[in-house]
């Protein structure tokens, strides 16, 4: 592995006394942890997770001083029952000279800790980090699939300069773009307008709105597992959840649901990367922000550690397939059912010469309401924006 420490400062003063103390309770995450500290950056294997901080804030409205709170209450928190996996604190990546420099060094990292079978867990500044971990993608050859929790679509103008609230149409036109899908749960439609909507859907994009999500969990579980980089926007929370006038939306989510939603993409075989965004220096003295950032880590930590290896590439010989015919429609819809954890795929077809560039979209993460509509001679939605990209 690249030596990555040239990248990063140690973790603050106050958290490394607070790590020796969390380390003196044995079942406490800190007891386990490796942290980059004034002794030294950690040697890092194969296979785990690493939290990095980056407070970086120059593309949004945002002026503030870095925060590290959330870790002395990581710390402290207990190790969940089947934790297996490696966890690193790799420290701090501070802001460089120019933001662009910034960009670099997270998507260097991003490339080699996901080279490594390491799951970089990104805390920090503004939400236009998420296209440096996706340029941490460019080097590894793959399409990848973005899912952003979010109450706004983030689109912006490509021609006006990168920023927090319009940051996709950037990560859009990049040269080559190896996007295959974005997904965005928790939309709240005050926010979004007619023509940004227009345009996501011709993008074939998906999206579950906050109230489909809040009216059933299941519409976002499948988003969450056909994804490689979760981004989470922080302001997507409601303030009665973080009494902090920093974050204001009325609507949002609450604190319990944005830790199921980390936890389910932890449990996402096909997920590598997770960031966490617009975490601000509190104003209240209530540290609610820093408290739900640290159970967030931990509910991802924990469904990493419940995967059940069952996302089907290669032989499907143990999973259950059914076929469905439908009346007018000259293509069979195929699903497939884990007989490890009883998930769904849908199959789709792609072009032949296409292949090793589709073989990890064709087939789609689904629930049973979609083979139940396909029951009923409906083509799943799913079925067909997945068709249209793939052609």
């Amino acid at each position: 592995m690249k030596d990555l420490s040239i990248y990063f400062e140690p973790i603050s003063s106050e958290n490394e006394d607070a790590l020796k103390l969390s380390a003196k309770n044995a079942g406490s995450i800190g007891a386990h942890l490796q942290a980059h500290t004034t002794v030294g950056f950690p040697d890092i294997e194969k296979k785990g997770l690493a939290i990095l901080y980056i407070p970086e804030f120059r593309n949004s409205h945002y002026r503030e001083l870095a925060d590290e709170k959330f870790r002395r209450h990581f710390y402290n928190l207990y190790q969940g029952a089947d934790w297996k996996n490696r966890c690193y604190d790799l420290g701090n990546i501070l802001p460089g000279e120019t933001i662009e420099d910034t960009y670099f060094a997270l998507a260097q990292v991003v490339e080699e800790l996901v080279k490594n079978q390491i799951i970089p867990i990104v805390v920090g500044g503004s939400q236009d980090l998420t296209t440096a971990m996706y340029d941490g993608y460019k080097e590894l050859e793959q399409l990848v699939n973005i899912c952003s929790v979010d109450a706004s679509l983030d689109f912006g103008a490509p021609n006006e300069p990168m920023n927090a609230q319009g940051y996709l149409s950037h990560l859009l036109t990049k040269k080559p773009c190896h996007l295959f899908n974005y997904a965005i749960i928790g939309l709240q439609a005050p926010f979004c307008s007619k023509e940004e909507i227009d345009l996501y859907e011709k993008l074939y994009f998906d999206y579950c709105r906050l109230g489909e999500f809040n009216s059933d969990f299941k519409r976002a579980e499948p988003l969450l597992r056909n994804s490689d980089i979760l981004s989470v926007d922080l302001t997507s929370i409601r303030f009665s959840e973080l009494v902090d006038t920093q974050y204001q939306l009325p609507n949002g989510f609450y604190a319990d649901q944005i830790c199921q939603i980390t936890k389910y993409a932890g449990i996402s075989d096909k997920l590598t990367s997770f960031g966490v965004f617009n975490y601000l220096p509190e104003k209240s003295n209530s540290r609610n922000i820093s408290n739900l950032v640290a159970q967030m880590i931990w509910y991802f930590i924990d469904g990493v550690s419940m995967r059940k290896g069952d996302f089907p590439i290669g032989s499907k010989k143990d999973y259950f397939r059914f076929t469905v015919h439908l009346d007018d429609f000259k293509d069979e819809l195929v699903f497939y059912k884990s007989n490890k954890s009883e998930r769904w795929w849908l199959e789709v077809p792609y072009p032949t010469e296409n292949g090793k560039r589709f073989e990890r979209h064709h087939l789609v993460p689904c629930d049973q309401s979609d083979y139940e509509k396909s029951m009923k001679n409906e083509i799943p939605d799913l079925w067909w924006k997945t068709f249209q990209k793939l052609s």
